[in-house]
């Protein structure tokens, strides 16, 4: 017969096997594989989009370097020069090739830029008006412009364009995406598809300057024209399109003679205008409307320069995808979006061959062990719901109920154990209750003597003054002796009011909250302190604005005299205590900035504990009574170190009177 109950939960575990195994199938599924999976592709894919991004980057930079370098190559100058003196028939009695040399030059070598550099569409030289200067003469298939292209260029005025303008200011400037027909300069290259890449284009500036010139000096150092480069948008699709960096990168996920479904793209500054993509149709399409209707993706976007996107639908399929800010604009930048997507089924196609797997084994497993373990189960469980029965009974306050013992295995020991625990709870309730009495009347004690103590100082220091006045026979004495007085008087009443409320502790007193000024409470309670204030030589500046909050004068007074009181306590040697009373965002916010020794970090974090203290003297109450004090109120304290000199700064803040607490 099996009596131990080892022997029972040992076969427990034997028959119920399969749940350690379910367990770890779901978790390799849902862990190791899912998640682990994802979080490293869209870890790729992050990295992905910031290199993307950075490759973006390099390109603009190269054409921004290289238009700079050709607005300051002397040919561009001189060639202005050339064309000024020709208009002004200074060149007269040359040869028409000498009269055009500079010009001749300087196109030969736009044309010998586009040849050799990769993407460049048209380069162009205009004078300090606007004029044609030079223009290169071939694209980049290298053959040569149409006549009525290149007569076209000749004969328009530039001075109205933007980048001509940001020329003069003495700016370099940067066109973003357009069109052939937007720019005007050059026709389609690809008329019968007119959203094919080859068709748009960006441009960028360079002012030239004439430089320090001993023999001209009417020029030296005077803006006489721009440089200007169209670059074609295929230069910048072709990153897009590169396989090696998306497709490759992710062939592990798929078969290998498959290709994975990951693209980038590139969206205006906007984050919502769509400027390269996989699908050229889709150039120029708002990313959050109708048809692609993808708001939450131009909000993230917007709302991080570098991240993942949240998971989306497009095209009927789940996709993720990260992204990357480029250079903004006064980087020398566009500011573009670079984004990077996969198919959700090609991240999680190795899981769902994994998780076949896995369920397989695990139903085997199950079907085999559900009806062996359920046996086992019953005869284990009957002791322990009797336990749990008495347990039951024993939380519910019946410590007289007993629990039978009937076997002798563990779970008899433990009922014997319980039913000795359940007698000695018995015997320990009425002591409990009676340690629990003398606890809250020493708490109350406590609370009432820490609330004694702050109306007995300024007692104290006024009936001080008011001697010494008497004793030096000072003019002021009967003025010190009535504020005396009076200060004597409203300390009494606090005091009168301390006692009022010991009776409240037991529970018999309510919150008094009403509508109250609390820039006059502030000055009450500065007023009250100000004997001891000058007896420390501590210089006390105030900026209170009228603020109504809804709260207990008596409870906040007290706050408030607690918080001063601290302040002068931590300078014993003088100082000054600033406090600042204002609303802010609808709340209202109390400072008091004290030039004390300040708190520790490992000790301000404490100092809200009740009975925490870091003098010799006090109960250590008060800064845990002003917190509960405050959070009852709706509001919220906080001691923070000053940042311009040494000390503390108390912050408390309150709703006011018109919000909801």
């Amino acid at each position: 017969m099996i009596r131990r109950i080892a022997t029972k939960l040992l076969l427990a575990v034997l028959a119920a096997v399969v749940l350690p195994f379910l367990a770890f199938a779901v978790f390799v599924d849902h862990e190791m594989a899912g998640r682990l999976s994802k979080d490293v592709v869209l870890y790729s894919l992050k990295g992905i989009a910031a290199d993307l991004a950075l490759r973006v980057d390099r390109d603009v930079e190269e054409w921004n370097s290289s238009v700079a370098l050709l607005a300051a190559d002397p040919g561009c100058y001189l060639a202005i020069d050339e064309a000024w003196r020709d208009e002004a028939g200074e060149l007269e009695g040359e040869s028409p090739e000498d009269r055009r040399l500079m010009r001749k030059t300087q196109i030969d070598q736009f044309n010998h830029w586009i040849a050799a550099k990769r993407g460049y569409d048209l380069f162009l030289l205009v004078d300090d008006e606007g004029r044609f200067v030079a223009a290169s003469t071939v694209g980049r298939s290298g053959l040569g412009f149409a006549p009525e292209v290149n007569a076209e260029l000749q004969s328009r005025s530039y001075a109205r364009e933007v980048w001509f303008e940001a020329a003069k200011a003495g700016r370099a400037h940067r066109v973003d995406q357009i069109s052939s027909e937007q720019c005007g300069l050059l026709p389609p290259r690809r008329p019968q598809t007119p959203l094919h890449p080859e068709n748009f284009h960006i441009g960028f500036s360079a002012p030239i300057v004439w430089p320090r010139d001993e023999l001209r000096p009417e020029l030296s150092e005077r803006f006489v024209g721009a440089v200007f480069a169209l670059v074609n948008w295929s230069r910048v699709q072709e990153e897009l399109d590169n396989p090696e960096v998306l497709r490759s990168y992710f062939q592990g996920l798929v078969g290998p003679d498959e290709f994975p479904s990951a693209y980038g793209w590139i969206w205006k500054s906007d984050a919502d205008t769509i400027l390269a993509h996989a699908r050229p149709e889709l150039y120029g399409q708002r990313v959050s409307q109708p048809p692609i209707a993808l708001p939450e993706m131009t909000a993230a976007a917007l709302a991080s320069s570098w991240g993942l996107y949240p998971e989306y639908n497009f095209d009927g399929k789940r996709k993720n995808a990260a992204f990357r800010r480029t250079r903004g604009y006064d980087e020398g930048g566009f500011g573009w979006i670079v984004g990077v997507g996969i198919d959700n089924d090609d991240i999680f196609r190795p899981v769902r061959e994994l998780r076949a797997l896995l369920f397989k084994a695990t139903l085997a497993v199950l079907l085999v062990s559900v009806l062996w373990t359920m046996v086992i189960a019953r005869r284990t469980t009957q002791p322990i719901l009797a336990l749990r029965e008495h347990v039951q009974r024993v939380a519910d306050g019946d410590l007289g109920a007993r629990v039978a013992t009937a076997s002798g295995d563990e779970l008899g020991e433990l009922a014997a154990a319980l039913n000795r625990m359940t007698e000695q709870l018995e015997h320990g309730r009425a002591e409990l209750i009676k340690a629990q009495k003398e606890s809250a009347w020493r708490e109350m004690a406590r609370q009432v003597a820490h609330d004694i103590k702050n109306p007995l100082t300024p007692i104290q220091l006024s009936i001080d003054l008011c001697r010494r006045a008497r004793d030096e026979r000072s003019p002021q004495f009967e003025a010190i002796l009535e504020q005396t007085l009076q200060i004597v008087g409203r300390q009494v009443a606090h005091l009168r009011e301390i006692s009022s409320d010991f009776h409240a502790l037991t529970g018999a007193r309510r919150d008094n909250f009403q509508p109250l000024e609390l820039a006059a409470l502030v000055e009450e309670v500065l007023e009250l302190d100000s004997a001891w204030a000058q007896s420390l030589g501590v210089v006390i500046t105030r900026a209170v604005q009228p603020v109504r909050v809804l709260g207990d004068r008596l409870l906040l007074r007290r706050v408030l005299l607690n918080l001063v009181s601290n302040a002068l306590e931590a300078m014993p040697r003088g100082g000054a205590l600033d406090v600042r009373l204002a609303q802010r965002d609808g709340r209202v916010v109390l400072e008091l900035a004290d030039t004390g020794v300040g708190v520790p970090p490992e000790v301000r974090a404490r100092l809200f504990e009740p009975y925490f203290t870091t003098r010799s003297t006090g109960t250590g109450l008060g800064l845990a009574i002003a917190k509960r004090v405050v959070e009852d109120h709706g509001g919220a304290i906080e001691l923070l170190p000053r940042e311009d000199t040494s000390g503390t700064l108390v912050r408390v803040s309150l709703p006011t009177a018109e919000s909801p607490a």
